[in-house]
């Protein structure tokens, strides 16, 4: 056997350790979502799989936590990973309500941002800037520790020894379809609509933005883009573009992540970053 069959070898064999740790955890984690209460605490446990399956597969395979891509990479990268998803999620829903598949500024939403920062009734557009920019930033980076615990396991672990047998595309994907299914009972059942449908857009649009974070995340070598993308993508979405947005005739065929117009514009995204990255050599 060679030194390329055996390294190969060795990757697969760590990749089939973390799954396993992985699949064992998160069936804790999405028994007590699915059966007992949907709560955030729960949620925040689910999260920390992925990181607690990287960390333990480290420590079995011999190798040191240092050793994962903790570094803050570069600027650059970080600064554009937390625009990009905030470009494609304002692009979709502008396009939404453009087209009348939903109704923009709910007014709904702007009250009880009034009433949470303590603002006058007669200020909404007060309200509504201040409480976005605060969602953008303050919330922002609440979130990122338990972001961080998915994506320690995803782009800090994955990615790296998906490399090492499989080229860019086939690791963006393999990974992103991964992604994707470990969210699968929770999308099937406080999905809303239709299961089948929400569940192919919601695929869609996590391995289009899976193709996005690799490239980050091979291009700075650091974990750290790939968490302030998740990040703003989750607030951005769920914090603020889909509670301003009212709902019409058909909207939740098109909003927020389990309707098909975010899956569409960030398609468009990940094909100009698989070109980069196939340009850049990745």
């Amino acid at each position: 056997m060679t030194n390329s069959q055996i390294d190969r070898r060795d990757a697969w064999t760590t990749i089939s350790i973390f799954m396993g740790i992985l699949c064992g955890l998160s069936a804790i984690a999405h028994f007590a979502i699915l059966e007992l209460n949907p709560t955030s605490l729960y949620v925040g446990a689910l999260m920390l799989c992925p990181a607690i399956a990287a960390l333990v597969t480290q420590k079995i395979r011999g190798r040191t936590i240092s050793s994962l891509p903790w570094a803050w990479g570069n600027w650059r990268s970080n600064i554009q990973a937390y625009f990009i998803p905030a470009a494609y999620i304002t692009l979709a829903y502008c396009l939404i309500w453009a087209f009348g598949l939903g109704a923009p500024l709910n007014p709904e939403t702007i009250t009880e941002w009034s009433d949470e920062l303590g603002f006058p009734p007669n200020v909404p557009a007060l309200s509504m800037f201040v409480m976005i920019g605060l969602l953008a930033s303050v919330q922002f980076v609440k979130s990122l520790g338990s972001i961080a615990g998915e994506e320690i396991g995803w782009r800090g672990f994955l990615v790296w020894e998906l490399r090492k047998v499989m080229p860019f595309g086939a690791v963006s994907i393999l990974s992103g379809l991964i992604w994707a299914a470990w969210h699968y009972p929770i999308v099937i059942k406080y999905g809303g609509g239709n299961p089948v449908f929400q569940v192919a857009c919601f695929t869609l649009m996590i391995t289009s933005m899976s193709v996005i974070m690799t490239y980050f995340t091979f291009k700075s070598g650091s974990v750290w883009p790939a968490v302030i993308f998740h990040g703003a993508h989750n607030i951005f979405i769920q914090k603020i573009f889909t509670p301003l947005t009212v709902d019409t005739e058909g909207t939740q065929m098109w909003i927020d992540e389990y309707g098909l117009m975010i899956p569409l514009i960030v398609t468009g995204f990940a094909f100009f970053y698989w070109r980069k990255a196939k340009a850049e050599g990745f």
